[in-house]
């Protein structure tokens, strides 16, 4: 069963990650560029490397998509010519 779970979570690192380059929006590409990172804190916990999806977790899908988010925000999306 460890190699099936393995399996679907790098398919689904490769889907955010495809996904994430892929969309035109700023504000999906930000949300997928999160899931990307909970994917790989996933996979780096179910390798048995703790620390390393505990610091995933927290730098890369919380702070980093937090502050993506928020310079999403405070961008504006079309031009005023």
């Amino acid at each position: 069963m460890h190699w099936q779970l393995d399996l679907i979570i790098l398919t689904l690192v490769i889907f955010c990650a495809l996904a994430a380059i892929s969309v035109r929006d700023l504000l999906s590409t930000a949300i997928l560029f999160g899931a990307y990172s909970f994917m790989m804190c996933l996979l780096w916990a179910v390798m048995g490397a703790v620390d390393v999806a505990f610091t995933e977790a927290s730098v890369g899908a919380g702070v980093s998509t937090v502050f993506f988010v928020a310079a999403v925000f405070r961008t504006t999306r079309r031009t005023k010519d």
